[in-house]
Formats: structure tokens, sequence, C-alpha cells
């Protein structure tokens, strides 16, 4: 797993990232801490890798990052991790506005296109 805290380019992502999917990078973001986790199999093994580094779940949201897809479509909300009734999310996607925006923030300043 890859821990991403400070900006880096799509493309040196792209050359470290074992674990793509499709053309996919499964990715974890920790709203709180502002910080990335990927390269791993499962979103489930990045939230336990973050969890373990003192994070908490309410914090943490499963996203895949498309590298060569334009815009928007760059990244997708959609993990099993995110389906959380306690919080009404009851949907593999982010449903709250403010999370998703924040999700898109972070990746934005991380993740340089």
């Amino acid at each position: 797993m890859q821990l991403i805290d400070k900006p880096t380019s799509l493309k040196a992502l792209k050359k470290t990232t074992l674990k793509m999917f499709g053309g996919l990078i499964k990715a974890v973001v920790d709203v709180k801490k502002e910080i990335i986790v990927v390269n791993a199999d499962m979103h489930a093994d990045e939230e336990r890798y973050l969890l373990e580094q003192g994070s908490r779940q309410d914090d943490l949201w499963g996203i895949n990052l498309y590298p060569d897809l334009p815009g928007t479509d760059f990244i997708e909300f959609d993990s099993m991790i995110n389906l959380r009734p306690r919080l009404n999310n009851f949907t593999r996607g982010i449903n709250h506005e403010k999370t998703r925006s924040k999700v898109i923030k972070i990746i934005n300043k991380l993740i340089i296109r």
C-alpha cells in the first residue's frame, strides 16, 4: 500500500501503483487528515491500514480513480466501505455533497494531473 500525504503526480502514481484493476486505482481518503491510501486489492484493506494509523472510520471513504479519464470521470464514488447506515449513507456512493466535495478537494490537492 502507498500512503499519499503530499502532492504527487498522476504519472508517478500510475508507475508505482501495482494494483490497477481494468484501468482503475482503488483508494481510500481520510477526509479529516487529508490523506489517501492506494495500491491494495480491496478498499477494506486500505481502510484497515488507515484505522491502524489512527484514522477514524467515519472519516474514511472509498473511491476509484481512473487515471486515463478526463475531468469528473477521473473519480468514481463507489465502494462497499461507504455503506454506512448510521451516517445515513445507504449506498456504495457518497451521498452527502459536502463529503464528496471534500474528497474531490483532497484528490485535487494531492494528485497533480
